[in-house]
């Protein structure tokens, strides 16, 4: 595994001259390393942080903004469930291409179909308002966000040694989550009233083309631009293997379900908690946009907390206890601290934060997944990625399907009986031995070998 800490030459002192013509920006590399964050990819994560923000300004109002257009309510909602659909698929061959490809080339490509179709989307689809079109360029704009910034997050656990790995991962979902949902929705706050939802949208692009450039021009590291698999040759293969690791490594299998079930509570009590807050205990609308923001404030600095933590402490250790348990726990608060305390935003605040705190317990399984297949860090994370697009399916789905049977109690006490199964299944998840030996012969392995011949 190669070392980013140092994969160039030192900047040129401060003696004037301007840095040599093609290099980067100079960062500090001492401080990022105090930090945690990977010198060499350090634009990287400021990369990401502005493209999730500008891919998450339409978050909070785009279903509501098709609806107010003349789209149907459920043609909007199908709208979005296919969009979800290609997140979800994207997710998937973040990894499996970064195997074929290398990382950035994979960023690469996802930069491009999201800027191609969201002009499509604002010069043709939305000024017509053709619902098959929509559907058609909208979805399609959903590869765009997970191949650029899961790519990116295959490039960090690709390059970054392992004792510093679950700080690095940290930062990762701090810029990730920083900008979708968080800075995202604020920015859409603050220029709607001003200018509209339309050119809203527009600003949006402006915010990803930024984030895109600066990642792509201005790092360096060489781990991320070329293809990450021995088996890359052979696009098929390697595609294929980015499936069958699951079977030929049944723990990478378990780290995906893990991973499913780790944010499935957020995305179901989004579709829940905002009716239980206005119309059981008594919150506003703006009330709960106010609550929401404070749950994903204290996950985005959490993570970073965890990422950290995960490191001394352990990976394993950490996701169980603060992750899981500490979920299930505060799953329940979120529900029975507004029963009886009523609409008393204070005590709401306090038990969304530490749910928020909560999710970001399981920041270190980025950085765990990849260490039980070394030699094949790319499928690994293809199947992590996977979990992490199902996640946005399975919460919903279960609402749907208990929200009427149960209620909302039922649904927190499923939800928090998830996260202690995950608990559970975290236990299985050890690392191989091989990942925490960097200076291991080359690998051998194969992504078309059968299980086993390695």
């Amino acid at each position: 595994m190669s070392s980013p800490a140092h994969p160039r030459p030192a900047p040129v002192p401060a003696t004037g001259r301007p840095p040599a013509a093609g290099r980067p920006p100079a960062v500090s590399h001492a401080r990022c390393a105090r930090l945690g964050i990977p010198p060499a990819l350090a634009w990287g994560f400021l990369g990401v942080l502005l493209f999730m923000t500008g891919d998450g300004v339409e978050t909070g109002f785009f279903s509501k903004y098709l609806a107010d257009q003349g789209l149907a309510k459920p043609d909007a909602a199908a709208v979005i469930a296919v969009y979800g659909i290609t997140v979800a698929l994207g997710a998937w061959l973040s990894g499996a291409l970064s195997d074929l490809w290398g990382p950035r080339r994979v960023m690469s490509a996802g930069f491009a179909i999201w800027l191609v179709f969201q002009l499509l989307m604002l010069t043709v689809a939305l000024p017509t308002m053709n619902y098959p079109l929509l559907m058609l360029i909208y979805g399609l704009r959903g590869f765009g966000y997970p191949l650029f910034a899961y790519g990116f997050l295959v490039w960090v656990t690709a390059a970054t040694p392992p004792q510093r790995l679950g700080t690095a991962v940290g930062w990762y979902w701090f810029a990730f989550t920083g900008g979708l949902p968080t800075l995202g929705s604020l920015v859409a706050s603050a220029t709607i009233p001003v200018v509209g939802s339309y050119r809203t949208l527009w600003l949006a692009l402006g915010l990803v083309v930024l984030g895109g450039l600066l990642a792509l021009l201005l790092v360096r590291e060489p781990t991320g631009r070329s293809g990450l698999a021995p088996g890359r040759g052979r696009p098929l293969t390697t595609l294929a293997g980015s499936v069958s690791i699951m079977r030929r490594r049944p723990r990478v299998a378990i780290g995906a379900a893990v991973r499913v079930f780790s944010t499935g509570s957020q995305f179901g009590f989004l579709v829940c908690l905002p009716f239980f807050f206005t119309e059981t205990v008594g919150f506003s609308t703006s009330a709960w946009l106010r609550l929401l923001s404070v749950m994903f404030a204290a996950n985005i600095f959490a993570n970073l907390f965890f990422g950290a933590v995960g490191d001394r402490l352990g990976w394993q250790r950490t996701m169980t206890w603060f992750g899981a348990v500490a979920c299930a726990l505060t799953c329940l608060a979120l529900y029975y601290v507004p029963v009886v305390a009523g609409p008393h935003f204070a005590a709401a605040a306090v038990a969304a934060a530490l749910y928020g705190i909560a999710l970001a317990g399981y920041v270190p399984i980025s950085a765990l997944v990849p260490a039980l297949a070394p030699r094949h860090k790319g499928q690994a994370m293809s199947a992590l990625n996977l979990g992490a697009g199902a996640s946005t399916f399975a919460g919903p789905a279960i609402v749907a399907l208990a929200l009427g049977p149960v209620g909302v109690e039922g649904i927190v006490w499923i939800f928090a009986v998830l996260h202690l199964a995950t608990a559970v299944a975290i236990r299985f998840l050890e690392p191989d031995p091989e990942f925490l030996t960097p200076d291991a012969p080359p690998a051998v392995e194969d992504a078309g070998l059968p299980a086993g011949q390695h």
